[in-house]
Order: structure tokens, then C-alpha cells, then sequence
């Protein structure tokens, strides 16, 4: 299971550009205007071996003249709640502000591992600005300078070594039983959905409190099933529906799908696919799991014709591409309908990302598809696929395909091969992987 990093800091700090040197992304929108970052960013990092995702929770004050402590105030306590480490992000060409004491004060408190990272130190002479940072009681600051690079390393040496350790035995104990994770936008249905499975004759056999990850996984055995809900911490706290709930949402979507080996992606029927599905489903991708995407509140659609059914299901696979070989199961988790057929299709998904297929049926299958189509020759010079595997143990199905020119073989290809490999084998709602290695 992942480990998650948040950023946070009063705004314009370089919440986002750190986030981008981190994350060796574009993604997050960095603009001088304060407050730009409305997307939730989410990234992975991976330093030396070790991979952890990295939240930036930066822009938090909504369209105001003053920065609302208040809203800053919101940011931090979600990042406390939920990150297992949080990178608190000051200005060294500014010093210290109230806002930053302020922040440096709830965190205090907070218990959380927190490194407290000096920004802008774009050139020698703002580094004798960083000692002033000590006063803020949070250890030694780190200067670092988002926009060139200065200290990102020696930070990120320090963020390793301060993350919590994996439970492994809780990890174990968890392996043999699939984990499934519903996830989705506010009010897609998703709680609806836990209840008509849970039902009120609840047959929970545990409630296994992740202890270092705050997810909560919830045994399911009826009707022949056995599996973990996967539920994270926070779902069922009602008290505090002033939170920012976009936001919320991901950062618990965040940790649900990486707690998880199926995600059952829930979207609205009545809503159609909007880019908070999308923003999801791309999560659901970068972690490799598999996927079943279920659309809900079908008993509120009028029109239910089969060439209905086949305009929405293209709809989802044409904005879903190039992944596209997933169930989408329309159900209504109010009336219950087909919510067995969502379950029976997540154990479905699991098994598929299981399967083995035997090296001599993969080989004899496969070469024939090969010999049809073989790889583009480059400058004259043939590739020659020679043997083909499956990698054990991988956390995804992973093709070897050994051959004496790996580095030719273009993205275009792979997808050829992929595609052939899910034409032969089931490989329905799991990503996979194929390789080239030299034979």
C-alpha cells in the first residue's frame, strides 16, 4: 500500500512548482496569482527505489480579497488526517509571516512527521534567510529552490527516511482475499451501493483498522462471496461536511484505490461522464489496478434500449482510451438491481489479474500473430522476437517478449501485441504489462 506525501503552506510559496520538480511532471498550473491550484494534484514519486505518492494541497483560499485563515486552517487538517508526511512550504525570500506561524502551530500539535521545506532559494544570497525558519519550532529547514533544483535531493533523501514502515504482517494477513475499493465522485452512489451490499443483515466477520494506512477494511463472506470492502477513513464521519468536499474526495479516493486490487469505479447515469470520473479513472491507471466501471441510478433513465446501453458504454470507453477492455455494468444501487452482477464482475477482474497462461501456449500462440505482423524493421535491420514469457509473482500480468532489438520496438507495436494478448487470454479490467528484453 501506498504512502501519501501532502504539500502544504500559505498560498504562493511554490506549493505547485515543488510539486512538479518532485513528481518530474507539468501537471499542477503554477500562475503568481495566488490561489491558482484548484485541481487537486496527485503524483507519484519514485527516489531511489522507493515510491510514494505526493498530494498537493495548495490554492485552498476561494476567490478572497484576504487570505482566510480559516480555509488554510481547512488544508492543513485535512493533509494531518489523512498523509502519512506533510512538506510544509515557506518563502525564504519573504521570512516568516503570521500565516506561516499559525500553520507551523497546528502542526506542531499534529504528531504527523513534518518537514519544513525553504523555497525560492533561487540564489546564494537567499540562504542566509532560511535560520529564521528555526523559530517556527519544526527542526531544521530545508533550503530548496522549486524552480531550479537546488536541494530537491537532499529533500527527498529525507522524505524516504522519514516515512513510517509498512506493516508487513498486517500486509500478509490481507494478501490471500481480494480488496475492493468503490470509488467515484460525491453523490455517485457510493455509500448506497456499501449499504445494499453490507445490507442490514451486516455478516462482517472483521473490521481490520489498517494501522499505519487509515484504511478500513471491512470482510465480506455471503452468498458464496469473500473479499474486503475497502473503506477509508473518514467515510463515515458526518461531523464535518464543511470540508472542502472535491477535495476530500480525492485524497480518500487517493487512498482507497491504493489500498486496493479491484476499483469499482461508480459513475452517475443521470450526470454522464465529467472530468472528475476521468481525474479518477486516471488514478485508478497510474496504480495499476484493475477496474470495474459501474453506472448508477439506471432506474432513473428514460430511454433504457439496447442502442442506449451501446451509445453510453462507447461513450465510457472512447473517453476511458487506450485502456478500453473493462465490464461497465449499469445497475441501481436504490433498487438494488444487478449489484450481485457488480460483485460477481469484481471477482471476475481479480482473477484475471491472476491468471498465468503456460509459456509453451504463449509461445505457440503468439508467434503465430507475430509471424502475421512482425515488428517494423528499422534501418534495414529485422527484430526477431524469440521466446516469450510471463514475469512471476508481478502485481500486474507482465509479458517478457525477449528479442534481439529491444529498444526498436516502438509504443504502436506493444499495443499490437497487448491486444493480442487479450484477444487469446481473459485479461478483462486489468491493466498489463509487456516488455522487451534482450534475448
Amino acid at each position: 500500500m501506498g504512502q501519501l506525501v501532502a504539500i502544504v503552506g500559505r498560498p504562493n510559496v511554490g506549493k505547485s512548482t515543488l510539486f512538479n520538480r518532485l513528481t518530474q511532471t507539468r501537471t499542477a498550473i503554477t500562475d503568481p496569482t495566488a490561489g491558482t491550484t484548484r485541481d487537486r494534484q496527485y503524483g507519484k514519486v519514485d527516489w531511489n527505489g522507493k515510491e510514494f505518492s505526493i498530494v498537493d494541497t495548495g490554492g485552498w483560499v476561494v476567490n478572497s480579497e484576504d487570505i482566510f485563515e480559516s480555509e488554510i486552517n481547512k488544508q492543513v487538517e485535512l493533509a494531518i488526517e489523512q498523509a502519512d508526511e506533510i512538506l510544509f512550504v515557506v518563502d525564504a525570500m519573504n521570512g516568516v509571516t503570521d500565516l506561516d506561524d499559525h500553520v507551523a502551530e497546528i502542526l506542531r500539535k499534529s504528531r504527523k512527521p513534518v518537514i519544513l521545506v525553504a523555497n525560492k532559494v533561487d540564489s546564494n544570497e537567499w540562504i542566509y534567510n532560511v535560520p529564521e525558519f528555526y523559530s517556527l519550532g519544526l527542526g531544521d529547514p530545508y533550503p530548496v529552490s522549486a524552480v531550479n533544483g537546488y536541494g530537491t535531493g537532499d529533500l527527498l533523501d529525507e522524505v524516504v527516511k522519514k516515512l513510517p514502515e509498512r506493516d508487513e504482517d498486517e500486509e500478509a494477513a490481507l494478501e490471500d482475499i481480494p480488496r475492493f475499493a468503490i470509488v467515484g465522485r460525491p453523490n455517485a452512489g457510493k455509500s448506497s451501493l456499501i449499504n445494499a451490499f453490507i445490507g442490514v443483515e451486516r455478516h462482517i466477520v472483521t473490521d481490520i483498522a489498517g494501522t499505519t494506512r487509515d484504511s478500513i477494511y471491512t470482510r465480506y463472506s455471503k452468498f458464496g462471496f469473500d473479499f474486503y470492502l475497502v473503506d477509508t477513513a473518514g467515510i463515515r464521519k458526518k461531523n464535518k461536511v464543511n470540508e472542502d468536499i472535491e477535495y476530500y474526495s480525492v485524497i480518500r479516493s487517493i487512498r482507497a484505490i491504493e489500498s486496493s486490487d479491484v476499483c469499482i469505479l461508480m459513475i452517475d447515469a443521470t450526470r454522464g461522464i465529467e472530468a472528475q470520473d476521468v481525474n479518477i479513472f486516471s488514478l485508478i491507471q497510474r496504480n495499476k489496478k484493475g477496474l470495474v466501471v459501474v453506472v448508477n441510478k439506471w432506474d432513473l433513465v428514460e430511454d433504457k434500449s439496447t442502442k442506449a446501453i451501446k451509445h453510453y458504454e462507447d461513450a465510457i470507453r472512447e473517453r476511458f482510451a487506450p485502456f478500453t477492455d473493462f465490464p461497465i455494468i449499469f445497475t441501481s444501487a436504490l433498487t438494488k438491481q444487478r449489484i450481485y452482477k457488480v460483485l460477481e464482475t469484481a471477482v471476475e477482474v481479480y482473477a484475471n489479474r491472476k491468471r498465468t497462461v503456460p509459456t509453451s501456449q504463449l509461445n505457440n500462440t503468439l508467434q503465430e500473430d507475430i509471424a502475421a505482423y512482425p515488428p517494423p524493421s528499422n534501418k534495414g535491420k529485422f527484430i526477431k522476437i524469440k521466446y516469450i514469457t510471463m514475469l512471476k509473482g508481478a502485481q500486474v500480468p507482465s509479458f517478457i517478449f525477449f528479442c534481439n532489438l529491444p529498444q526498436w520496438v516502438k509504443e504502436p507495436y506493444r499495443r499490437y501485441l497487448e491486444n493480442k494478448i487479450r484477444e487469446h487470454w481473459d485479461f478483462s479490467g486489468t491493466p498489463i504489462n509487456v516488455f522487451m528484453r534482450e534475448k
